[in-house]
């Protein structure tokens, strides 16, 4: 299943029933787990830990140095969970101090273009969208949609079941199960629809939607904001994650 056109390295790792087509280059420090794909032209690169059931597509460069001034050759990685689907022209960086990892979960869509700097976490479930990029140290939970060329700055956290339209660039946090959108990027209601698709009830939509109406309509700082949510606001597991995520953003959530 390796063709003999690939360039891999003796010292690499390859799990059982991996296809690696012609013209693909695998680096010597590199584990590709079980079922793996890998097209022509797509490089996996030192310090690369890929799972099981991973398609990199063409063009593809997985664990390329971090584009960091920072970086002074020291030994990091990639790790990369199962089932993930990495489309044309993909570049992922690993991390930069000795050590660290960027570090992708499971069952992720990136599609063309898309590029991760250094140190980024990716969870479960995501769907980064065409040419979205995101810079060093970023972060992003589960069951986050990323539309094409959204641009998230340096340290960013986005939060769980959030969607982010097309073209917008964020450089604060995005708390859980919202819409962004514009330029800059503002808050657009909750995601709804998405929310619905996956079971979430009625009364916990209503309640989330209530709780972004004290955050982002009460015309009060986001300190009151949250002492009038925990008032007002019957407590669940979705509401309490709000609270939880605005008093660990360390850049402040976007807010408009």
């Amino acid at each position: 299943m390796i063709s003999p056109l690939a360039y891999v390295d003796p010292a690499a790792k390859i799990g059982s029933n991996v296809t690696i087509k012609p013209f693909a280059y695998i680096e010597g420090d590199v584990e590709i787990g079980d079922n793996c794909l890998i097209m022509p032209h797509a490089s996996v690169l030192e310090g690369t830990r890929l799972g099981k059931n991973n398609k990199i597509h063409q063009g593809a460069v997985l664990g390329a140095e971090p584009q960091d001034f920072h970086y002074k050759g020291d030994k990091s990685f990639l790790f990369i969970g199962d089932n993930n689907d990495f489309r044309e022209n993909v570049v992922i960086s690993r991390a930069t101090c000795k050590d660290a990892s960027t570090t992708i979960g499971n069952n992720n869509s990136l599609m063309d273009g898309v590029h991760l700097c250094h140190d980024v976490k990716i969870k479960d479930n995501c769907v980064l969208g065409i040419k979205s990029t995101l810079a060093g140290n970023c972060i992003l939970d589960d069951n986050i949609i990323l539309s094409n060329n959204v641009l998230l700055q340096q340290d960013c956290h986005i939060g769980s079941w959030t969607f982010i339209k097309g073209g917008c660039r964020i450089s604060k946090d995005v708390p859980p199960y919202t819409m962004m959108a514009g330029n800059p990027a503002a808050y657009h209601g909750i995601n709804a629809v998405i929310l619905s698709h996956h079971k979430m009830s009625e009364r916990i939509l209503r309640h989330i939607t209530n709780t972004y109406r004290l955050i982002y309509q009460g015309n009060i700082s986001i300190q009151d904001a949250l002492i009038k949510i925990e008032e007002q606001i019957p407590m669940s597991e979705e509401i309490e994650n709000i609270i939880q995520f605005i008093k660990d953003s360390k850049c402040g959530i976007v807010w408009q």
